[in-house]
C-alpha cells in the first residue's frame, strides 16, 4: 500500500469567510480527507478564519498583519526552509498564487540547496532525499511574466477549463473548476417575488455591471416588475468606475430596482443564489467563473457571455448566452427565460446542476489532483542528494 503523501500548499488568502477566496479552505478541507493525503503543510499570502482538520497546519506569511512586501518574501523563505528541515514532503501545490510558486521553485526543485543559504538558515543542516514536484494551478485570462516563470518552474499547470489558461500548453491538464456541490445545491420552494436578477462579481469594467442595470432599464420600461441584486465589492482601483454604476442607476430611476449588498462570504452566497430566477454573469469570453457555475450548481440558470461556457450549457446555450455589452440581447434573453414554463424550466435546471457536479465537482477534482501528485511523485528522480552536508 503506497504512503500517504505530505502536501506543502501554497495559497493566497485561507479565511473562508472571504467573499472571493473562501472556497480555498474548502479545497484544503476536501484534499486533508483524502485517504492518500497525510498532512498538509500551507503557507498563505493572508490567513483569517478557518476550521481545518488536525492533519492540517497553516502558516501566513502576514499580510494581514500589514507586513510589507519584502517581509513577507522573508518570512516565506524563513517558513519554507523550516518545513523542509522538519518535514517529509512529497509534491507542492501552488493554487493561485504564481509568485509563491516562483519563490519556491529554487528551493523544492534543486537537491542542492546553496551554501549562502544554509549559513543565513542559522547553519542548520538540510537534508532531502528527492526533489519536490510543483503543480501550480491558475485560471485567469491575465499572462504576467511570472505566470510565465511560474510554468517553466512547474513540473504540471492545472487549470479549470481550456480557455483558461492563456499560455503555453505543453504542461497544461485541465481538471475543472471545483465547486462544492454539496454546499452549493437547490433548495425547494419558489424564487423570489418579483423576479430576483443576480450578479456575483466584484464592481469592475471587465465584470461589466452597467449591461445589467441597461437591462433592467428595458425590462422596467415594458412594464416588467424585476428586482436586481449586485452581490460584490470593486478592487480600490475601481472605486471611481463603482460610483459611476451608482449614478447611472439614479440616472436611470431605477434605485427601487437595483441593489448593490457589496462583499458576502463565500457561504453565505448560497442563499442568494438559491433565491434567484436568475443568475447573470457578464464578464467576456475567457475563464469560466466561479459564480456562473455554483449558480448552475444551486439550480438555477445562469446567463453568461463567456463563449467557454457553450459546451457547459449544451442544449440551453441559445437560451443562455448572450453577446457580451449588448444589453438589448441580453434583455431578449432574460425575458425568454422569464416567460419559460415550469417544465421546461425545471428541466434546464436539473440539467445545468448535472453537468457541474459531473465534470466540475470538487471531489472530482480532488480525486483528479491527488492523481497527478502520485503519478508525479512515482516519476521523480529517486537518485539521493544530500544538502549542505
Amino acid at each position: 500500500m503506497a504512503k500517504s503523501l505530505n502536501l506543502l500548499w501554497f495559497n493566497m488568502v485561507t479565511d473562508e469567510e472571504h467573499p472571493t477566496q473562501g472556497f480555498a479552505v474548502n479545497w484544503v478541507r476536501k484534499a486533508a480527507s483524502h485517504p492518500r493525503v497525510g498532512h498538509i503543510f500551507v503557507i498563505t499570502m493572508m490567513a483569517g478564519k478557518y476550521a481545518l482538520p488536525d492533519n492540517v497546519v497553516v502558516y501566513s506569511v502576514g499580510k494581514e498583519k500589514g507586513y510589507s512586501e519584502p517581509r513577507r518574501v522573508v518570512e516565506f523563505y524563513r517558513l519554507l526552509l523550516s518545513l523542509l528541515r522538519s518535514t517529509r514532503i512529497d509534491v507542492c501545490f501552488s493554487h493561485l498564487i504564481p509568485i509563491f510558486t516562483v519563490l519556491g521553485a529554487p528551493l523544492l526543485r534543486a537537491r542542492r540547496i546553496p551554501i549562502v543559504i544554509w549559513f543565513v538558515h542559522k547553519g542548520i543542516p538540510l537534508l532531502r532525499a528527492r526533489r519536490i514536484p510543483i503543480i501550480t494551478w491558475y485560471a485567469h485570462k491575465h499572462v504576467s511574466n511570472t505566470l510565465k516563470l511560474a510554468h517553466h518552474m512547474s513540473d504540471i499547470v492545472v487549470t479549470s477549463s481550456r480557455s483558461a489558461y492563456r499560455y503555453r500548453r505543453d504542461k497544461l491538464v485541465v481538471v475543472g473548476q471545483g465547486i462544492d456541490t454539496d454546499l452549493f445545491s437547490p433548495r425547494f420552494g419558489m424564487c423570489d417575488q418579483p423576479p430576483l436578477l443576480l450578479s456575483v462579481a466584484r464592481i469592475s469594467p471587465i465584470k461589466d455591471p452597467l449591461t445589467l442595470v441597461e437591462a433592467v432599464r428595458l425590462l422596467r420600461d415594458e412594464g416588467r416588475n424585476v428586482r436586481c441584486v449586485f452581490i460584490g465589492e470593486p478592487p480600490e482601483r475601481d472605486r471611481a468606475y463603482a460610483a459611476r454604476v451608482r449614478a447611472r442607476v439614479g440616472e436611470l430611476g431605477l434605485e427601487e430596482m437595483v441593489h448593490f449588498v457589496g462583499a458576502v462570504p463565500n457561504r453565505a452566497v448560497v442563499d442568494w443564489f438559491r433565491r434567484c430566477t436568475v443568475h447573470v454573469n457578464l464578464s467576456p469570453t475567457g475563464a469560466l467563473d466561479k459564480a456562473a457555475l455554483e449558480a448552475m450548481a444551486c439550480g438555477r440558470p445562469s446567463m453568461v457571455a463567456n463563449e467557454a461556457f457553450r459546451e457547459i450549457l449544451g442544449p440551453w446555450a441559445d437560451y443562455l448566452m448572450f453577446r457580451h455589452g449588448d444589453s438589448q440581447d441580453l434583455t431578449r434573453k432574460l425575458r425568454r427565460v422569464l416567460d419559460m414554463d415550469t417544465v421546461t424550466r425545471e428541466h434546464m435546471q436539473r440539467d445545468l446542476r448535472n453537468v457541474v457536479v459531473e465534470r466540475h465537482n470538487l471531489t472530482h477534482l480532488i480525486d483528479r489532483l491527488v492523481d497527478l501528485f502520485d503519478t508525479l511523485v512515482a516519476q521523480r528522480d529517486v537518485d539521493r542528494g544530500w544538502l549542505c552536508p
